[in-house]
Protein backbone atom coordinates (compact mmCIF):
# COMPACT_ATOMS: atom_id res chain seq x y z
CA UNK A 1 0.00 0.00 0.00
CA UNK A 2 2.84 2.41 -0.59
CA UNK A 3 2.22 5.71 -2.29
CA UNK A 4 4.64 4.89 -5.12
CA UNK A 5 2.80 1.84 -6.47
CA UNK A 6 -0.86 2.91 -6.09
CA UNK A 7 -0.59 6.67 -6.61
CA UNK A 8 -2.06 7.16 -3.14
CA UNK A 9 -0.81 10.05 -0.99
CA UNK A 10 -1.94 9.47 2.60
CA UNK A 11 -2.73 12.71 4.44
CA UNK A 12 -3.93 11.39 7.82
CA UNK A 13 -4.66 8.09 9.54
CA UNK A 14 -6.83 7.29 12.53
CA UNK A 15 -4.59 5.02 14.63
CA UNK A 16 -7.05 5.05 17.49
CA UNK A 17 -9.77 3.48 15.35
CA UNK A 18 -7.91 0.19 14.92
CA UNK A 19 -7.23 0.05 18.66
CA UNK A 20 -10.74 0.94 19.88
CA UNK A 21 -12.69 -0.92 17.19
CA UNK A 22 -12.64 -4.25 15.40
CA UNK A 23 -12.75 -3.32 11.69
CA UNK A 24 -14.96 -5.76 9.75
CA UNK A 25 -14.99 -4.16 6.27
CA UNK A 26 -13.50 -1.07 4.63
CA UNK A 27 -14.93 1.23 1.95
CA UNK A 28 -13.33 3.97 -0.14
CA UNK A 29 -15.51 7.10 -0.37
CA UNK A 30 -15.19 10.36 -2.17
CA UNK A 31 -15.74 13.46 -0.05
CA UNK A 32 -17.45 16.76 -0.90
CA UNK A 33 -15.09 19.61 0.05
CA UNK A 34 -14.64 23.33 -0.52
CA UNK A 35 -11.47 24.71 -2.10
CA UNK A 36 -9.95 25.86 1.18
CA UNK A 37 -10.61 22.43 2.72
CA UNK A 38 -8.70 20.75 -0.10
CA UNK A 39 -5.79 23.15 0.47
CA UNK A 40 -5.79 22.31 4.19
CA UNK A 41 -5.90 18.57 3.44
CA UNK A 42 -2.90 18.88 1.13
CA UNK A 43 -1.07 20.52 4.07
CA UNK A 44 -2.14 17.58 6.32
CA UNK A 45 -4.23 19.87 8.53
CA UNK A 46 -6.86 17.25 9.45
CA UNK A 47 -7.76 15.28 12.58
CA UNK A 48 -9.81 12.08 12.43
CA UNK A 49 -9.61 11.15 16.12
CA UNK A 50 -13.27 11.54 17.17
CA UNK A 51 -14.81 11.25 13.72
CA UNK A 52 -17.60 8.96 12.59
CA UNK A 53 -19.86 8.53 9.58
CA UNK A 54 -23.64 8.72 9.88
CA UNK A 55 -26.50 7.80 7.56
CA UNK A 56 -29.03 10.62 7.16
CA UNK A 57 -31.75 10.88 4.55
CA UNK A 58 -30.26 8.14 2.39
CA UNK A 59 -26.86 9.89 2.37
CA UNK A 60 -23.63 9.27 4.23
CA UNK A 61 -22.19 12.18 6.26
CA UNK A 62 -18.79 12.49 7.92
CA UNK A 63 -19.09 14.08 11.38
CA UNK A 64 -16.58 15.43 13.95
CA UNK A 65 -13.67 15.63 11.52
CA UNK A 66 -11.58 18.73 12.08
CA UNK A 67 -10.05 20.28 8.95
CA UNK A 68 -8.17 23.42 10.03
CA UNK A 69 -9.00 26.60 8.11
CA UNK A 70 -6.57 27.42 5.31
CA UNK A 71 -4.49 30.44 6.31
CA UNK A 72 -4.61 32.19 2.96
CA UNK A 73 -8.31 31.56 2.18
CA UNK A 74 -10.64 34.43 1.39
CA UNK A 75 -13.36 35.42 3.86
CA UNK A 76 -11.85 33.32 6.66
CA UNK A 77 -12.13 30.01 4.80
CA UNK A 78 -14.48 27.26 5.99
CA UNK A 79 -16.08 25.95 9.20
CA UNK A 80 -13.53 23.37 10.50
CA UNK A 81 -16.16 21.13 12.16
CA UNK A 82 -18.91 21.11 9.52
CA UNK A 83 -20.46 17.78 8.42
CA UNK A 84 -19.12 16.65 5.05
CA UNK A 85 -20.99 14.49 2.57
CA UNK A 86 -19.38 11.19 1.56
CA UNK A 87 -19.82 9.78 -1.93
CA UNK A 88 -20.43 6.06 -2.39
CA UNK A 89 -21.97 3.96 -5.13
CA UNK A 90 -25.69 3.40 -4.56
CA UNK A 91 -25.23 -0.36 -4.20
CA UNK A 92 -22.48 0.03 -1.58
CA UNK A 93 -24.57 2.57 0.32
CA UNK A 94 -27.61 0.24 0.36
CA UNK A 95 -25.47 -2.62 1.70
CA UNK A 96 -24.01 -0.33 4.39
CA UNK A 97 -27.46 0.87 5.50
CA UNK A 98 -28.54 -2.73 6.05
CA UNK A 99 -25.45 -3.70 8.02
CA UNK A 100 -25.42 -0.62 10.27
CA UNK A 101 -29.12 -0.90 11.16
CA UNK A 102 -29.21 -4.67 11.54
CA UNK A 103 -26.12 -5.28 13.68
CA UNK A 104 -25.62 -1.97 15.44
CA UNK A 105 -22.20 -1.33 13.94
CA UNK A 106 -20.38 2.00 13.61
CA UNK A 107 -18.76 3.68 10.60
CA UNK A 108 -15.33 5.05 11.50
CA UNK A 109 -12.93 7.03 9.25
CA UNK A 110 -9.61 5.16 9.00
CA UNK A 111 -7.63 7.46 6.71
CA UNK A 112 -7.80 10.43 4.35
CA UNK A 113 -5.72 10.38 1.16
CA UNK A 114 -5.48 11.61 -2.40
CA UNK A 115 -5.79 9.31 -5.43
CA UNK A 116 -4.97 10.99 -8.77
CA UNK A 117 -5.69 14.39 -7.18
CA UNK A 118 -9.07 13.39 -5.69
CA UNK A 119 -9.61 13.41 -1.92
CA UNK A 120 -10.80 10.04 -0.59
CA UNK A 121 -11.77 8.78 2.86
CA UNK A 122 -11.41 5.15 3.88
CA UNK A 123 -14.20 4.27 6.29
CA UNK A 124 -14.45 1.05 8.24
CA UNK A 125 -17.52 -0.86 9.35
CA UNK A 126 -16.55 -1.39 12.98
CA UNK A 127 -17.65 -3.06 16.18
CA UNK A 128 -16.58 -1.39 19.42
CA UNK A 129 -13.95 -3.18 21.51
CA UNK A 130 -14.37 -3.58 25.21
CA UNK A 131 -11.58 -2.79 27.65
CA UNK A 132 -10.68 -6.45 28.21
CA UNK A 133 -10.52 -7.03 24.44
CA UNK A 134 -7.95 -4.21 24.16
CA UNK A 135 -5.86 -5.71 26.97
CA UNK A 136 -6.05 -9.14 25.33
CA UNK A 137 -4.84 -7.70 22.02
CA UNK A 138 -1.96 -5.90 23.77
CA UNK A 139 -0.95 -9.13 25.53
CA UNK A 140 -0.96 -11.05 22.21
CA UNK A 141 1.20 -8.38 20.57
CA UNK A 142 3.71 -8.51 23.44
CA UNK A 143 3.89 -12.32 23.19
CA UNK A 144 4.52 -12.13 19.43
CA UNK A 145 7.34 -9.63 20.02
CA UNK A 146 8.91 -11.93 22.63
CA UNK A 147 8.81 -14.85 20.18
CA UNK A 148 10.41 -12.72 17.47
CA UNK A 149 13.16 -11.59 19.86
CA UNK A 150 13.86 -15.17 20.87
CA UNK A 151 14.14 -16.19 17.20
CA UNK A 152 16.45 -13.24 16.53
CA UNK A 153 18.86 -14.24 19.32
CA UNK A 154 19.45 -17.72 17.89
Amino acid sequence: MGSADTGRKVVATNRRARRDFEILETYECGIVLTGSEVKSLRASQVQLKDGYAELRGGELWLENIHISPYRFARDGGHDPERPRKLLLRRRELAALVGKVQERGLTLVPLSVYFVRGLAKVEIGLARGRRKYDKRQKLREREQRREIERAKGRR
